[in-house]
This record gives structure tokens, sequence and C-alpha cells, in this order.
């Protein structure tokens, strides 16, 4: 089962990483200025998450696979790991509408 894990950086954003059972990052956020707007991004995962409409996938500039989770408005929520393969990148995205859903909040701050 996966977890969200809530973390404040050394600039003092909040952030989350999706972790996968195996405690594997799926998916992690941009920084949040609040605690409560990073816990309204977790809410944003879970909501958009099974949707496969708001999912971007990419390839970075060394030709690496990734994804980001995007809610209505076009903001994206997370972004993946990279993956060496384009179907690496379809197993992170399928992982995150697995996972997400039910995952736990586990608050490190």
């Amino acid at each position: 089962m996966g977890k969200f894990v809530i973390t404040k950086r050394t600039n003092g954003e909040y952030q989350f990483n999706l972790k996968a059972g195996n405690g594997q990052i799926i998916l992690a956020s941009e920084g949040y200025s609040t605690k409560s707007g990073c816990q309204n991004g977790i809410q944003s995962v879970k909501n958009y998450c099974p949707y496969d409409s708001y999912y971007e996938r990419k390839i970075s500039s060394n030709e690496k696979y990734y994804f980001s989770l995007k809610a209505s408005n076009g903001q994206v929520i997370g972004v993946s790991e990279m993956y060496e393969t384009s179907s690496g990148r379809e197993a992170g995205i399928e992982s995150v509408k697995n996972n997400a859903p039910s995952a736990s909040i586990e608050d490190l701050t």
C-alpha cells in the first residue's frame, strides 16, 4: 500500500512524495509555502490520479521518460522519476493510479 510522505525543505517549503508499497518514490510534488497547501496537493493527486487525461507524458533533454500529473486548471501537482523506457513510464502511471487513492499520509514535519 502506498503512502504520501510530507517533509519540509531547507528553504521552509513543504513537499510530499508518493511512495509505492516498496518505498520507491513514484510522484514528487512542488514546494508549498504552507502545510495546508501541501495537504491540498495530496487531495488533488487523489482526485485526479484515476483519470488518464490528467497525465502528461514527456521526454527529458537526456532522452529519459517521465510524466507529470496536472489538475483541471493545468497546474502540475506532481512529477515522476525518470524512466529508461516509455513502458517504464506507463508502469509508473499505473502505480500512481493504484497507490494514491488509498494511500495513507505520514507527516515528517
